[in-house]
């Protein structure tokens, strides 16, 4: 059964039912682009490309003109004003001028809670260590490039919260880009962040060239060894595209919320942090796992009050038709569909949220109670808010400290260990037809 009576929010009863349409994803659905798009993509193409033969056509580009075609591709799709690639140091200086001192302050307080945080991850990650000849050197890669998402709304906390963990692992050099204004200049809320962060060099270059030139290097733009941040369809396909040519931290879609809630919970805050996040995007899912149909209904109608106060409104009215309420008749079900969509954000607002905590298996963050709401983690609350997207979350993680460190195993054996290791070695590369293995070891012994 399903209940709408005009209202934004959909009302769908029943497990089978959820798992039908509330909860069903459809990849393809996201490379669909609307008419303003492929508007745009005729005129610059002169051709009407998919989202994928864009990207594979401006990564080509990239490759073969640099810096020229990052500029122009750039300049194209941003409608900004010619000006030099890099950011200099005086733009940064009168970013701090610019922006507002409280803002600022915000900024660095955020910036050290997140740090704070994968400092103490950091600490209780994988360490190097040598044990007996055999052991394993932990190092962070050389040089990371920070996607500084965000153009129509500006989002300087994900310079943060992808930056930092870069930093904290000991990251030589982090490179970002960056969309610019129509007037040539970078948001001064995007290089506060960046300074902040720790980012040391920032270029103007916005969506699949400036993953493209990030990944293969310009005259200008240092290549990379690992991308990291979300970004939209453009950046998300170029990564895909370029993975192998560079390290990618993960393929990130439209933000999810799952709110997990019962006949006792508060249905103002239920609507608040569906709303939290499908004021991001149209194509947000925000969805409702309930076991009462009246807070489903208090809740639909919640969301149709809120939607009023929102300066993004019609962005979340959208996102809120793509989701809906899943109704169940029990908690039992209710966290089975909560693990089976294993979505980027999980509030949950039950009683007895911490119970409830222990029996989510799949999930990019987990939000206990009411008092540790999900917005909490898009700013201040520590971990990265860089979180898998679309189902990953069964098998990724987070963005972490973990994500710019590599493991380098290392073989440093006594010079008696080859004596009885030898022979068992030498004697499976000749099971496996491998003569030249098995020489290799049998010279040695040889010679002993």
């Amino acid at each position: 059964m399903t209940t709408d009576d005009g209202l934004a929010l959909r009302i769908i009863e029943g497990a089978e039912a959820a798992r039908a349409s509330v909860l069903r994803r459809d990849p393809a659905g996201s490379s669909e682009l609307p008419e303003p798009i492929r508007a745009s993509i005729r005129e610059t193409f002169g051709a009407d490309l998919t989202a994928e033969e864009v990207v594979a056509r401006i990564v080509d580009d990239v490759r073969r003109e640099g810096d020229a075609a990052v500029r122009r591709y750039s300049q194209r799709f941003d409608g900004s004003a010619d000006a030099p690639m890099e950011v200099g140091p005086e733009e940064f200086e009168a970013a701090f001028d610019e922006a507002e001192h409280d803002l600022v302050e915000s900024l660095r307080y955020a910036a050290e809670r997140v740090r704070v945080f994968h400092e103490l991850q950091l600490e209780h990650g994988p360490r190097s260590f040598l044990y007996e000849g055999l052991g394993q050197e932990v190092l962070p890669i050389r040089r990371a490039g920070i996607y500084m998402t965000g153009s129509v709304a500006v989002l300087p906390s994900s310079v943060l919260h992808t930056a930092i963990p870069g930093v904290v692992a000991g990251v030589p050099e982090l490179v970002g880009v960056t969309a610019a204004r129509p007037d040539g200049s970078v948001h001064p809320l995007k290089l506060v962040a960046a300074s902040i962060a720790g980012v040391q060099r920032v270029f103007r270059a916005s969506g699949a060239q400036a993953i493209a030139a990030l990944a293969l290097g310009t005259e200008s733009i240092p290549r990379v060894d690992k991308l990291f941040g979300p970004g939209n369809l453009f950046v998300t396909l170029a990564k895909r595209q370029l993975f192998g040519e560079v390290g990618i931290d993960a393929l990130y879609g439209p933000t999810e919320t799952l709110v997990l809630a019962d006949a006792d919970s508060p249905p103002d805050l239920c609507a608040a942090d569906l709303l939290a996040q499908a004021e991001h995007d149209v194509l947000a899912t925000p969805v409702l796992v309930t076991t009462s149909l009246e807070l489903a209904e208090h809740v639909q109608i919640a969301v149709e009050e809120q939607l009023a106060t929102l300066s993004r409104g019609e962005i979340a009215r959208a996102a809120v038709e793509r989701g809906g309420a899943a109704v169940v008749d029990h908690l039992d079900e209710a966290i089975e569909l909560a693990n089976e969509f294993a979505p980027e954000h999980l509030c949950i607002l039950t009683a007895d949220a911490g119970a409830v905590a222990d029996r989510i298996t799949s999930a990019g963050g987990v939000f206990v109670g009411e008092h540790s709401p999900e917005v909490l983690g898009d700013y201040v609350a520590g971990p990265s808010h860089v979180m898998p997207t679309g189902g990953s979350a069964r098998y990724a993680s987070p963005l972490s400290v973990l994500d710019f460190l590599k493991v380098t195993s290392v073989i440093a054996l006594q010079d008696d260990a080859i004596e009885f290791l030898g022979p068992h070695a030498a004697r499976l590369a000749r099971a496996e037809g491998l003569t030249g293995h098995a020489r290799s070891i049998e010279r040695r012994l040889e010679g002993l």
